[in-house]
């Protein structure tokens, strides 16, 4: 939980951490018009606090072998039952991305990545078997990637 409410300095700062997380706190500083080390002490309560809740390379999932983006919508009975054990089971998958609790005609979206068809398949089979309170997944596959990230506007 945030201890201290964000100002315009620390808003400054997550704008530019999030597009380059390895900035050095001097190039910070001259940015946002404070010292490195000031800088340096609103990036650790921001961290302590949870505003920063990771900081992480990008991979080109292509270059690595897994080119195919799966869009999963899960029908799931005895949703609030069934949440903490998908939630636990999608935790240790890496290929499961991000997982959505949403409303509309799915329960949840998960985003899932894979070498081929066959790969995805056999993860969805495994989800399913050892989530058996999942009854209907519908998949949209990524044919072209328009924009992806992680970027959260600040101001």
């Amino acid at each position: 939980m945030m201890e201290t409410p964000l100002d315009t300095f620390d808003r400054k700062i997550l704008a530019l951490v999030q597009r380059d997380c390895q900035l050095k706190a001097e190039v910070i500083a001259d940015t946002v018009g404070l010292s490195a080390s000031a800088v340096q002490r609103r990036l650790k309560r921001m961290r302590s606090d949870m505003v920063i809740r990771a900081e992480v390379a990008v991979v080109d999932s292509k270059a690595v072998g897994r080119p195919m983006t799966f869009v999963a919508g899960l029908e799931i009975r005895e949703n609030y039952e069934s949440l903490p054990r998908i939630r636990n089971w999608a935790a240790n998958r890496p290929e499961v991305q991000q997982v959505y609790y949403v409303t509309g005609s799915v329960d949840l979206v998960m985003i899932i990545t894979a070498e081929n068809v066959t790969d995805y398949d056999a993860i969805t089979a495994r989800l399913m078997v050892e989530n058996p309170q999942i009854t209907r997944i519908n998949t949209n596959v990524i044919l072209d990637t328009l924009k992806i990230g992680m970027y959260v506007p600040v101001e």
